[in-house]
């Protein structure tokens, strides 16, 4: 029986399954589970796991110091008179924010809608708990209504969902990171709830109702990731397996199932007797959900840590890390694995090549790129760690039960769970036979260059175009031809190196079989003296997957991952457009594309303080605070003033925004500047680097 099959035989999700049920036990809230960053909760689990590494056969099991900011929420109780005159106790889920009352404190409650600007008007809150209806997923997130109460002097906020998370039952609570400062408090509540309060607040402004709270955000707090390897004959190379175990609720799929699914896959490895090469790391990160306070990039804390501050040598040595998420359920049709670009290659060529595996798919598994920043694989790969994710984002999970008391094994799939043990099993041992790093930076390379000619597309505007479909020039000024001319010169580039670079690839994917038969076939002497004269090889290609990761990987206000000549273009786009839109009249669609540039979107609905904070903490705090985000985001257009304008002339039914116009032209032309200085920059590198 070859090593494959041995390991494929000795998989057991059963094990995993348990593991993943006992880490339920351990949690902050009796009621509602949470085991969050620097609880005593998450130390147990921490301490469970690692004592289960030990049991099962991990070798140098240890626990990593990291630093982050901590969360505690033991209770939230809110109690209030129903309509027909009981006494009702409801439990509400918590946002990392601080609120501890003495005992039951009784205060008033008032509904406003939605919580913007707008539906504080005429209303005193000063001291009261302000319900609002929220969809973090169409509209805004929890931090700006939060926010806004705690600048109109509220108590604390309650958001109910009324669409985009927990959709699964109106019983459902919902909990996310809360991305704002730590004295403005939040809570949650169900639907169900929610409408007998709404019910009784039909017939008067307000009601009394007591609230039992103890949540508190202390910062600065210490909590541990916990690692232990399978050691190999090259100990310093390194294949490394993530996943997180603080949770919501009793997060069983998010991310119990993970980390039991790590273990379970490293004592498969163990009990099939193999030998690896290279020493296979595991790691259970802490700190996922959340692990910042007041910061715009404030989950993944505890993996950012690990390879900014705790172990910064593993960029270098670790070839891959394999981060999971959610794996014990069907996330669509096919199993996928989203990976950085410079792994797709390889990662194609491995899926081709696989066994037939646990049927639990009626499609075959693919890859897809690039990385998202939403786990703790982005951590990873800026720090110089390719990386990758089994695929999270698909399907109606993450809708109807995700971060919600209903994540529970209800939804387990065993299929897809022996699917994935299976999968990244065998991806480990693959990835244990090559020689050097099997990283391809032809798509990475191709990729940017659809997006240069995309650039060329927008801008080239004196071609004989008509004004409407003029691109980003706008008028022909020097700074468009510039722009223009440098998105010509940066395609060109990217199309050369893509060619050097699939070449080198060809040249790479040889060394590695060259290895892998050498190892077949015995020779274990001479296949030791390949490895060894492809050290510098690697290196050279680790360091330049960070150099990419530098020059190449920028984030919009969104989190969503974009390349930086990307962003600019599609942002000026935007500003443009809508400067025309405004000379011709067409304020509706003027006022659409504003919302899409940067976080302009929150100008529409609230105050100047709530955009001014949420804009500053992001452009103007230290990089311990930015976390993974440091660096990430362009260039803010700020907007508020603009967009105000507009809304008021709306309002009125102005129809002359021909101040508004010039203003936006003016701000076309500094990105325009803007955006010919990162093309240039991206030349530089492309020419220096690739």
């Amino acid at each position: 029986m070859s090593i494959r099959e041995t390991i494929l035989e000795k998989i057991d999700t059963g094990y995993s399954y348990q593991l993943a049920k006992r880490m339920e036990t351990y949690k902050s809230n009796q009621v509602l589970g949470y085991r969050t960053a620097g609880s005593e909760a998450e130390y147990k689990t921490g301490e469970m796991l690692r004592k289960e590494m030990v049991r099962i056969g991990l070798s140098q099991v240890e626990k990593d110091r990291v630093t982050v900011d901590g969360w505690e929420f033991k209770k939230a109780v809110l109690t209030f008179v129903s309509k027909d005159g009981m006494e009702k106790q409801v439990q509400l889920g918590a946002y990392q924010t601080t609120l501890v009352t003495d005992g039951q404190e009784e205060c008033s409650l008032m509904y406003l809608g939605k919580g913007t600007e707008q539906d504080y008007e005429g209303k005193d809150v000063s001291g009261k708990l302000v319900l609002v209806d929220i969809n973090q997923r169409d509209e805004w997130w929890i931090n700006y209504p939060v926010y806004q109460a705690h600048l109109k002097g509220a108590k604390a906020l309650i958001a109910v969902q009324c669409g985009g998370y927990g959709e699964i039952g109106d019983e459902a609570l919902n909990a996310q990171d809360i991305a704002g400062p730590e004295d403005a408090p939040a809570f949650s509540i169900s639907r169900k709830d929610a409408a007998e309060l709404k019910a009784l607040l039909e017939e008067q402004e307000e009601i009394r109702v007591r609230l039992d709270a103890d949540t508190r955000v202390t910062r600065n707090c210490t909590t541990y990731n916990v690692r232990g390897c399978i050691p190999g004959r090259h100990p310093d190379r390194i294949v490394l397996l993530s996943a997180h175990y603080d949770s919501y609720f009793s997060g069983f799929q998010d991310d119990n199932t993970a980390v039991s699914m790590m273990l379970g896959i490293a004592k498969a490895l163990i009990d099939s007797g193999f030998q690896p090469n290279n020493t296979i790391m595991f790691c259970a990160m802490a700190a996922e959900e959340w692990g910042v306070a007041d910061s715009w990039f404030d989950w993944s804390a505890g993996a950012y840590e690990q390879v900014f501050t705790a172990h910064p040598e593993w960029a270098g040595k670790v070839i891959a890390d394999l981060n999971f998420e959610l794996p014990a359920l069907a996330h669509g049709t096919r199993a996928r694995i989203r990976s950085c670009y410079e792994y797709t290659r390889f990662l194609e060529e491995f899926l081709s090549g696989l066994p037939d595996l646990t049927h639990a798919y009626p499609e075959e598994a693919q890859v897809v790129a690039p990385i998202e920043t939403w786990s703790d694989d982005f951590s990873m790969a800026i720090a110089g760690i390719p990386s990758m994710v089994n695929d999270f984002t698909g399907g109606s999970f993450m809708e109807t039960h995700y971060h919600s008391q209903f994540d529970n094994d209800d939804y387990y799939d065993e299929k897809v769970y022996k699917l994935h043990h299976e999968m990244f099993a065998l991806l480990i041992e693959a990835l244990d036979r090559t020689a050097v790093v099997p990283l391809s930076f032809g798509p990475v390379m191709h990729r940017a260059a659809e997006m240069a000619e995309e650039g060329i597309r927008l801008t080239a505007s004196r071609e004989g175009k008509t004004a409407p479909e003029k691109g980003l020039g706008g008028a022909e000024t020097e700074e468009a031809q510039g722009l223009e001319a440098a998105l010509r010169n940066l395609k060109e580039q990217l199309l050369l190196a893509r060619e050097r670079e699939e070449q080198a690839y060809l040249r790479l994917k040889e060394q590695n079989s060259r290895y892998d038969r050498l190892l077949s076939e015995g020779r274990c002497e001479e296949a030791e003296e390949l490895f060894s004269s492809l050290r510098e090889l690697e290196a050279d290609c680790l360091r330049k997957f960070k150099a990419e990761q530098d020059a190449f990987v920028r984030i919009d206000w969104y989190g969503n991952v974009l390349y930086p000549h990307e962003l600019l273009i599609q942002k000026l786009s935007l500003l443009t457009g809508a400067a025309m839109d405004l000379k011709e009249g067409r304020l509706s669609q003027a006022l659409k594309k504003l919302y899409q540039v940067d976080n302009n979107a929150y100008a529409f609905m609230f105050g100047p303080e709530v955009y001014r904070h949420f804009t500053d903490y992001v452009l103007r705090q230290p990089k311990e605070r930015l976390k993974w985000g440091y660096g990430r985001l362009m260039e803010h257009a700020d907007l508020y003033e603009l967009v105000r304008s507009l809304l008021k002339k709306q309002e009125k039914g102005e129809k002359e925004y021909r101040e508004e116009a010039v203003y936006l032209e003016k701000v076309c032309g500094e990105e325009r500047k803007q955006a010919l200085c990162a093309v240039e920059e991206l030349c530089r590198t492309v020419k220096k680097s690739f």
